[in-house]
């Protein structure tokens, strides 16, 4: 009689592995959204400090055309002694290399385009330049948003040949 009502039920070694199974995806759905929130935080962030970066410029150039005019012409005269920059976006947020491409064209430097770079060895923003252009990738660098370093081109990075690369991980 035993045996008779043993057959209907599941084994324990498929009903473990069912709970396996429903644990692999709970967590696989919990490590997603961690992953995805983040990146929905840091927008709204920067969206934050973007408004307050803004305001304190319209006001002051509101308040005295004089003052803010040469700056805003010394850094384009500076900018236009720089040739052509690349934007490249090696970091996880979404659409950050043409966030700093657009900063970049406002502070008046020639970019020629924003795309993506898969790498996991650059972990910092960081400006590359060749040989004799360390001071025009140094006044790119204190213009990226986030802060960047400049670093002298490594031999085996061939994208953008010619230019000042930017590539940026964070924010």
């Amino acid at each position: 009689m035993k045996a008779d009502r043993e057959t209907n039920r599941l084994p324990l070694r498929a009903g473990a592995m069912l709970l396996l199974a429903v644990a692999v995806v709970f967590i696989g759905l919990g490590w997603h959204r961690a992953a995805t929130s983040g990146d929905e935080g840091d927008t709204a962030s920067t969206s934050v400090a973007e408004s307050t970066t803004a305001t304190p410029t319209e006001s002051s150039a509101a308040g005295g055309d004089e003052t803010s005019t040469p700056a805003s012409s010394s850094k384009v005269a500076d900018a236009a002694d720089v040739g052509s920059v690349c934007v490249l976006n090696a970091g996880t947020v979404t659409g950050l290399a043409g966030k700093v491409s657009d900063s970049l064209k406002q502070s008046g430097f020639d970019v020629s385009g924003a795309e993506n770079l898969s790498t996991g060895s650059i972990s910092e923003n960081t400006v590359f330049y060749d040989e004799g252009d360390e001071a025009a990738a140094q006044k790119v660098a204190d213009v990226v948003p986030g802060g960047a370093s400049a670093d002298p081109r490594p031999a085996v990075f061939t994208r953008c040949e010619g230019e000042i690369v930017v590539i940026v991980v964070t924010e």
